[in-house]
């Protein structure tokens, strides 16, 4: 009747990944969302579809690079075990990088979206009293954005908690280290503990379903009738 404490270990772990994952996007994410959302130049064709890749890439695909380039012979594992660090792959922090590529544009597209909506209007009448491009992005672009900004945190963070192809990919399924619920869903239904499988499957939709009403409700517009 209850989950056990390896399932309440893999979950505690994919809320952490999940929490992380959205901090580091919300700090990475944004002036990316901005540059997209402002920029005109050729690049911004270019980079747009780099975000959005994860998209329709394979996870597979995305971890079995991300595992090329952060293992003992990949450029990022030369530099981490240069700095000290060991490689990433099969290591908690190899998970938040692997997920900070996987959800990135969950986190950009809502928030390029959301910059795109204010127009130009605003920034103007910013820039007439003087205001610099820093203190108008603060004080009225992010203002404007902010049901963009929560959004993006809300997607980002379900969509992180969700993994499977990718985390499984770099972290392997080590208990209280990479093991996130996922994967032990995976590892009960393939020892055909179908009931434990269950149990915890029903503890992430009801999650995922809440976490996504909370999104709907909060949504502009959402409580507004016709």
């Amino acid at each position: 009747m209850y989950l056990t404490d390896t399932d309440l270990q893999a979950i505690w772990l994919t809320l952490r990944l999940a929490g992380i994952t959205t901090l580091i996007l919300l700090l990475i994410g944004t002036p990316i969302a901005w540059g997209l959302a402002r920029c005109r130049a050729w690049w911004k064709g270019p980079l747009g579809a780099v975000v959005a890749l994860p998209l329709v890439l394979p996870p597979s695909v995305l971890g079995f690079y991300l595992l090329l380039a952060m293992g003992p012979n990949g450029p990022v594992g030369h530099l981490t075990q240069s700095l000290g660090l060991g490689t990433l792959p099969f290591t908690f922090w190899g998970l938040v990088v692997a997920s900070v590529f996987y959800s990135l544009p969950f986190m950009v597209q809502p928030l390029q979206g959301a910059f795109e909506a204010i127009g130009e209007r605003p920034l103007e009448v910013a820039a007439t009293l003087r205001a610099s491009p820093l203190d108008t992005f603060f004080t009225v672009a992010v203002p404007l954005a902010l049901p963009g900004f929560i959004t993006a945190g809300i997607l980002t963070f379900a969509h992180t908690v969700g993994e499977f192809g990718v985390v499984l990919m770099i972290g392997g399924n080590i208990p209280g280290v990479t093991r996130v619920a996922s994967v032990q869903i995976y590892d009960h239904v393939e020892a055909m503990e179908y009931m434990d499988a269950h149990r915890l499957a029903g503890v992430m939709l009801a999650f995922s379903f809440l976490v996504l009403l909370a999104m709907y409700v909060w949504r502009p517009g959402a409580r507004k009738g016709g």
